[in-house]
Parts: C-alpha cells; structure tokens; sequence
C-alpha cells in the first residue's frame, strides 16, 4: 500500500483532467521499466510473535538501523514510517510488514540484484535486533487479534471501515504479504491488450505463487489463502473487472469505474481525514461531507487510485497483484513472468491468443477456483497446470527475444526456473509446505520460520 503521493496540487475542474492524467503515463518502448514491490513478515527469533513498532526491537528501530545504508527517514507526524532511497522506498503495511518498492529498472537482472541487496540489508539489522523474516502469502501462526498496527492514520480509517464491508478486509490487512511487479504501456491500446492478459492470466500466477497454506497453525484448506481472502474483503473495490473484456474498453471506462470505487481519506496538512465510504464524484462537485466545498487536486487522484484493489491495477502503469509472497527466487521469478508475457509483442499476442475466447464466467471461475485447487483446477477439459505450462512457455520465449543478459552471458529466462519446476511437478509451494507439515514439522508450522527465513 502506498503512502501519501508526491503529484503536484493541480485542482481538478472537468473529469477530463482524470483521463489525461491516465493518458500520461504512456511511454515509448525504449522506455519501458519493471517495478517489483514484496512484502514480508517480521518475526521475533526467540518467541516468533510480530514485533510492534516501538521498543528496543521495534520496527522504528529497524528503519532507523537500515538508515545506515544511506536510506533517508519518512514521518508521519513524530513516527518513523518508512524510508527513501534512489527511486526506491522501503514502507510498512499495517501490521509491520516490511515493504520493498523497488526503483523502475531496465532488467530482471536489474531487479534481482536490488531484491538481493534489500534482504541483505534487512537482515543485517534484523539479526542486530534478534528479528527474522518470512516470505509466505498469509501469516502462519498467529490470530488477528495478536497481530500488532502501525501508527499510520490512513490505517486507522481502513481499520474502522473494513469491518463494513467485508468480513475478511482485517485479515488483508494485518496477515497477508503479496509480491507484485508494475509495467508500463505505450498508449490505450497498449494498455488494453496488456491489461486484459494481465488480467486474464493473472489466476494462472496465483496457482503457481501459491504459498499461504496455514492458519493459526493449521491447514485451511487452501493453497493461496490470501488470494481467497479479497473475495470478502469489499466488493467495491476488488475483483476480476468483467468491463475490461467488454468493447470500448479503455482509460475513460476506468476512470469511470474509480470514481465509483467508494473513498477511504484525503490527505490534507499531514494528516489524514476520514472519508470512508463518501463519493469521489461528489468530491468533483465539491460536495464532499467531509470538507464541504473543496474540490480535489490530481494528488488526490492519485491517492484514490490506490484504493482500488482488483486482481490488475491501472494507474499511470499497470500493476500485476495476484502472486502470494515467497523468497528470493520467487521475487525475481515475478517480473520475469510478465515482463516475457506483456513486454515483447510475439508473446503479448500469444497470449491473447490462449485467452481472448474466454467467458467472463470462465475468468471468474478461474479466480474463484485457484486459491483452493491451485495447479490442479480442471479448466476446459484440462488443468490449470496445462494453462500455467503453456503461459510460462510464451513468457521464456518472451525472455529470450529481449536478449537482456547477464555478465556471465545468460538471459532472462534463468528466473523462471522455480515457476517451471512447480508446473512440471504439479506441486505448489504450498504443496511443499503441507507435506512438511504432515511429515518432518510432525504437526507443527514453527519450523517454517526456520527453514523459509530470509
């Protein structure tokens, strides 16, 4: 989740200035980026309970640590929330897990290399403080009630109004941890195709990053827990998007869809103001309960647009959201997914090829049916494994005609290996876990803190 935006206060007057403001982050190929963003749990080594933000092993004491690999501090009022650092941001979700938004770079190469540096970093502070951390997509062992919030105060507002709309909204919030990469496009066209196999796809990525098995210490019976969890989170505000299929798609049908995604706060001296549930639209007509005749800046905007949580997010880049958190591999092996699918035009027409006949109850009982069956979900007479071989064909080849190497000469490509290895197997990460649990952890879901640790 992202913090206050730094858009310049430019007042909207006409709902034009919302379409233009999408239009803009058109970018010509050569400057097409990868931005990858994965979160993580923190742990205590000795109890495995999540540290608070204060104290002697707080996360306050963990940022400030991290400050001396030259990142510089960010405050909320008194409160140290997050940090900045060339184009990148290390940030908190609500309760503590630690984010990396990593800078827009040209390669995967580029990007498992500042991955790689982070937990490198993370970890040498985390040890200092006697904390570890875990990438997995929902956390494992503790209830809701023991998870601790960050003093943030657009956290405070979600808090109070999640319960309204959605039974698990709480859950989202203080128990899940997701891995997502953002991509640009040229132009509306670009967009819409990209958009819509990103889309399409985007169940095939959570069968094979599924890894959230467990909770309060048990099996839940699913594979991607947290990917269940945003079907009762709020239905205004997630989903799959029937209308980006539908004919005349394109960035004015999202900003119509936006404007109708109900309000959380507007950002006004430092502070957040609660506006949960109140209408971007009336705030255009300046009729906002909560500040009465003010209409609303492009920063504003941008603030709302992060509000929204379908399974693929427009903003002024695309933002692919539907992978479970895992470790390292995993977080290069993302970007090199959909970078190969969406970023060489051969493998963009692939795959809309493979998906452009697809129903829209054939799309949703895909995003329905995966966090519980994963690989093994039977999808027009075959499995969602089969789909998953054929999309990470079209993404190596993808990879290949990039050409992006290494300085040992070698592509792309290498990242995919661990998506490769559980489709062949027809095993998930979950999978893996459960079988541990069943066999070597003799019950107990201690041991992953151990052995899946970065």
């Amino acid at each position: 989740m992202s913090g206050p935006s730094a858009v310049n206060e430019v007042p909207i007057t006409d709902r034009s200035q919302l379409v233009e403001y999408m239009v803009d982050g058109g970018k010509p190929e050569s400057a097409w980026r990868i931005g990858t963003e994965h979160e993580k749990f923190g742990f205590r080594l000795d109890d495995l309970r999540a540290p608070t933000w204060e104290g002697d092993r707080g996360i306050e004491r963990l940022l400030d640590g991290m400050t001396r690999f030259n990142w510089e501090r960010v405050f909320e009022g008194d409160k140290l929330i997050a940090l900045t650092r060339d184009n990148a941001s290390v940030t908190l979700e609500p309760a503590g897990q630690l984010e990396l938004s990593g800078a827009p770079l040209e390669t995967i190469h580029g990007t498992c290399c500042e991955v790689d540096k982070h937990l490198k970093e993370v970890k040498t502070v985390a040890d200092e403080l006697g904390l570890g951390f875990l990438g997995m997509g929902f956390q494992p062992k503790w209830r809701r009630d023991e998870m601790p919030w960050m003093p943030k105060g657009r956290y405070a507002i979600m808090r109070r109004y999640m319960p309204l709309v959605g039974s698990l909204g709480l859950d989202m919030m203080t128990r899940t941890c997701t891995v997502q990469v953002n991509l640009d496009f040229s132009d509306e066209a670009d967009m819409v195709k990209k958009f819509r196999v990103g889309l399409a796809l985007q169940p095939i990525a959570t069968a094979l990053f599924a890894d959230s098995p467990f909770t309060e210490g048990r099996p839940n019976g699913f594979q991607s827990y947290r990917s269940h969890i945003w079907t009762d989170t709020d239905p205004g505000r997630t989903g799959m998007l029937d209308f980006v299929f539908e004919d005349g798609f394109g960035f004015e049908r999202y900003v119509d869809y936006l404007l109708d995604v109900p309000m959380y706060f507007v950002h006004r001296h430092g502070k957040y103001i609660d506006c949960a549930g109140q209408s971007f639209r009336d705030f255009l007509a300046g009729k906002l309960t909560a500040l009465p005749g003010e209409k609303p800046t492009l920063r504003d905007w941008s603030d709302h647009m992060t509000t929204a949580f379908p399974e693929v997010r427009l903003k002024q880049i695309l933002e692919m959201r539907g992978a479970d958190g895992g470790p390292s591999n995993r977080l290069c092996a993302l970007p090199a997914l959909w970078v190969g699918l969406l970023y060489d035009s051969e493998s963009l027409d692939a795959a809309w090829d493979m998906v452009k006949d697809w129903t829209p109850a054939e799309h949703n009982a895909l995003r329905d049916g995966v966090p519980k069956r994963a690989l093994k979900l039977p999808f027009r007479g075959e499995t969602v494994r089969e789909l998953a071989l054929r999309t990470l064909e079209i993404a190596g080849n993808g990879l290949k005609r990039r050409a992006k190497l290494n300085r040992n000469g070698a592509d792309e490509t290498i990242f995919l290996q661990p998506l490769v290895e559980f489709a062949e197997a027809n095993q998930t990460p979950a999978d893996r876990k459960l079988e541990l649990f069943r066999t070597e952890w003799h019950g107990s879901v201690d041991p992953v803190f151990r052995e899946f640790a970065y």
